[in-house]
């Protein structure tokens, strides 16, 4: 057991969209994630998202609206719900989600990260 210092996490990696494993938990994983630019339009079957905006501002879109997130606030997705994560500007999220999670969700494609890295 010992802190985790997430500011010091995400300054070992600069890729977009390629969430690293910080913490596990109860079936569940923390990952950070660097966003920059839209991402894919999916959804997940099985499991809720938990998207906590550290940095920068995202904006989540859902085919009929969009919600803005400001750094210290986050958005849960509930499972089944399409959606897509757009930054405009680089934006730090931390993800709360069940380690069975895709990134993609239902899509596969260059961006999917089957298993994701640990740091």
């Amino acid at each position: 057991m010992e802190a985790i210092n997430v500011a010091r996490k995400l300054a070992t990696f600069s890729e977009y969209w390629q969430p690293k494993i910080v913490a596990e938990l109860n079936g569940q994983q923390v990952k950070l994630v660097k966003f920059q630019g839209p991402f894919v339009w999916h959804h997940h079957d099985h499991e809720d998202e938990l998207f906590w905006v550290l940095q920068g501002r995202l904006r989540m879109e859902f085919r009929d609206h969009a919600v803005w997130v400001e750094p210290g606030e986050l958005i849960v997705v509930p499972r089944g719900v399409e959606h897509r994560p757009v930054a405009d500007e680089e934006c730090h999220v931390a993800l709360f989600e069940p380690a069975t999670t895709l990134n993609t969700g239902n899509v596969v494609n260059e961006r999917t990260v089957p298993q994701p890295q640990r740091i």
